[in-house]
């Protein structure tokens, strides 16, 4: 385990050395480039902030105006049916639209449950195999200029059920109930 640790430490600044005598190697301007992917990086937020801002609000309106507990209490009994824990669903609900109010959430599900209850586990994996869908499809497809999205929405929807629902297997599995 201490080796594991050892070797997250070093990871980045050993990659951003490799890339920095490979760019030498290849006798890349290194400052040049730099500076020119930092102004495409700028661009692409100036184009984007419109739509972040936006997702932020929307969020925040959903939590704060009840929307999100009246959608909870509205799912509860087919959560309860399927056997998964409604106390959740407001957790998978919003992890579509933002990561960060996604942890909001969940560092509540801890405060409430705690991190090594079942909940607080199943949380946990499920933060980390589903994925901001909405958050994600705005931002990346607008960056790159993608109008037409044909299946991405609904196998997206799908691979996130999925990661729902095997976060709540898998902690049964290995944890039990």
């Amino acid at each position: 385990m201490r080796l594991l640790l050892v070797i997250s430490d070093f990871i980045i600044p050993a990659t951003v050395l490799l890339i920095l005598c490979f760019g030498c190697l290849k006798r890349v301007k290194l400052y040049e480039a730099f500076l020119e992917g930092a102004q495409e990086g700028l661009k692409t937020v100036a184009e984007i902030l419109p739509t972040l801002i936006g997702l932020i609000v929307a969020v925040e309106v959903f939590r704060a105006g009840g929307l999100l507990d009246l959608m909870t209490d509205f799912i509860r009994p087919l959560a309860e049916g399927l056997g998964f824990p409604a106390e959740l669903a407001p957790l998978s609900i919003i992890r579509l639209v933002s990561s960060s109010a996604a942890t909001g959430l969940l560092l509540d599900i801890f405060q409430n449950f705690g991190p090594d209850s079942f909940l607080g586990r199943v949380s946990s994996v499920m933060m980390s195999c589903t994925e901001t869908v909405f958050y994600t499809m705005s931002l990346y497809f607008l960056s790159v200029g993608i109008r037409k999205t044909r299946y991405t929405l609904g196998c997206a929807l799908l691979a996130n059920f999925v990661g729902v629902a095997a976060a709540v297997i898998l902690v049964e599995m290995v944890f039990g109930k």
